[in-house]
């Protein structure tokens, strides 16, 4: 995963499916009140087009800066210290594509298109749904941060895992896919 910090010059997306949200300004759900209270955080995620419905781990940015991942890549996690469902910005999400032994959880998160509907099961057994609305593969070192771990705006999710190409011999993929998600059913 990438660091939080600010990306080198943006360059193009390598893959780039659907249409990017834009967040043009503040909106109510970006601007919470003083009396309002911290959103309940994510407990399951589920997305039905990829088959995938499973309880989330809390993980946490890195010594090196950079965010986590579950060890098992069977499972998947979330950015605990980011926003949560519901709250301005982003609810970040990860998982793995695959392993040495196989398919991980996020291994068919390609195959997701715009108009896919995700849920995010809170612990408080409140649900919060999202819609796909791009899909988009960055090298590793030019991750548009800002825009992937916001955490400012209307409610959003993004899905990040590995993509690209292997390189076996720094052992990782070269490349990151991104889902953009926006809060709410498509309609």
């Amino acid at each position: 995963m990438s660091a939080l910090m600010s990306p080198p010059e943006p360059t193009a997306a390598r893959t780039e499916i659907g249409t990017l949200p834009v967040h043009s300004g503040p909106d109510e759900a970006a601007a919470p009140s003083a009396s309002r209270t911290p959103a309940s955080p994510p407990a399951r995620i589920r997305i039905p087009a990829i088959g995938l419905d499973q309880s989330l781990l809390g993980l946490r940015v890195q010594q090196d800066g950079r965010l986590g991942v579950p060890k098992d890549p069977a499972r998947v996690g979330w950015w605990s210290d980011g926003p949560r469902p519901g709250d301005p910005g982003a609810v970040v999400i990860v998982g793995h594509v695959d392993s040495a032994t196989g398919p991980g959880a996020f291994h068919g998160l390609s195959s997701l298109r715009p108009g896919d509907p995700i849920t995010l099961r809170r612990e408080d057994g409140g649900d919060a749904t999202y819609t796909v609305q791009a899909l988009r593969q960055y090298e590793k070192d030019a991750l548009p941060d800002s825009q992937v771990y916001a955490t400012t705006g209307p409610p959003a999710l993004r899905l990040i895992t590995c993509g690209g190409a292997y390189d076996r011999g720094r052992g990782e993929y070269r490349d990151n896919l991104v889902v953009y998600a926006t809060a709410g059913r498509a309609h």
